[in-house]
């Protein structure tokens, strides 16, 4: 059973025989289907069907030569609402099964962010046509979580506010430069580090560590797409899976103004999610590139 059905309102499904009965559900009741020939031989099929907005089950497999769906593998998703970066992005395809992992440097979060591609299909209908590289290309990102607590924001001014994202765009054109090889640029971001590390190992001995740190992104676990997060909550909102009636909770989430939507069952949130408040948590990230409109 996958590890993050749990998150999208399936946390019952014990037996193989009941995620058997899910999987022919999703492909027989799909709300999308999507299907792409992979080296000139295979046909390979993708079928979503939400259980409630924006959020459900993907499986992919491909057609024997009876024409019928063999499925590989399957998976749980929540679609994003907003494009989250314009970077540029890399997809590289999984060793085990047909499904593709993104690369993308955001430099607001200053790690390297690696999702699980959701739209596969037209990715390899784009690699088909030899189109590739694509300029305007955009990036969806989005996340489920097993579990996560909500904490009360640091109290701020609209001063302080402010000074945060000028010194956030400060950095960005400083590790912008850094990257391109500025030596000036590098120098200077290592010696606020070096500062900024001073400054929080002083306050740390009589402060509480989360009044102290806003919002952090960082690599989590050995799977390479989930990570530990805490940001500000933007906006929140409860749906219903319409099979199992589980509640599920959606938050649109700023993380160093990364923004994405994070998807997590009920029972595994700790804490009433409010705008302003703040969401911490671990979370497998999943991403939609946005393609131009003259590639769809």
């Amino acid at each position: 059973m996958h590890n993050y059905l749990r998150a999208v309102g399936f946390e019952n499904l014990k037996s193989r025989e009941e995620i058997q009965n899910l999987i022919a559900m999703t492909v027989q009741q799909a709300d999308s289907r999507s299907y792409v020939t992979k080296d000139g031989e295979k046909l390979i099929g993708e079928f979503c069907k939400d259980f409630a907005d924006g959020i459900g089950i993907c499986v992919c497999g491909e057609f024997n030569e009876q024409d019928k769906f063999l499925y590989d593998y399957y998976y749980p998703y929540i679609r994003g609402t907003r494009v989250t970066t314009e970077e540029d992005i890399t997809v590289s395809r999984h060793a085990a099964n047909e499904s593709y992992a993104g690369v993308c440097d955001d430099l607001r979060v200053g790690v390297t962010l690696i999702f699980y591609l959701q739209n596969m299909i037209p990715y390899i209908k784009v690699q088909n046509e030899d189109r590739f590289p694509i300029k305007g290309t955009t990036l969806t990102l989005s996340a489920l979580s097993l579990n996560g607590t909500i904490m009360m924001p640091i109290a701020k001014s609209d001063s302080d506010k402010s000074f945060a994202k000028k010194r956030t765009r400060a950095r960005e054109k400083l590790m912008n430069k850094a990257r391109k090889g500025d030596e000036n640029a590098i120098e200077t971001l290592s010696m606020e580090d070096m500062d900024t590390y001073s400054v929080i190992s002083k306050q740390i001995r009589t402060s509480d560590i989360y009044t102290i740190i806003d919002n952090y992104f960082m690599p989590f676990g050995v799977e390479c797409d989930q990570y530990s997060i805490m940001g500000e909550i933007e906006d929140c909102k409860e749906v219903i899976n319409k099979i199992t009636g589980q509640t599920i909770v959606v938050m649109t989430i700023n993380c160093n103004e990364l923004i994405f939507d994070v998807c997590i069952n009920r029972k595994d949130l700790l804490g009433e999610p409010k705008p302003g408040r703040r969401f911490k948590g671990n979370i497998w990230m999943q991403g939609f590139v946005n393609y131009p409109e003259q590639l769809n």
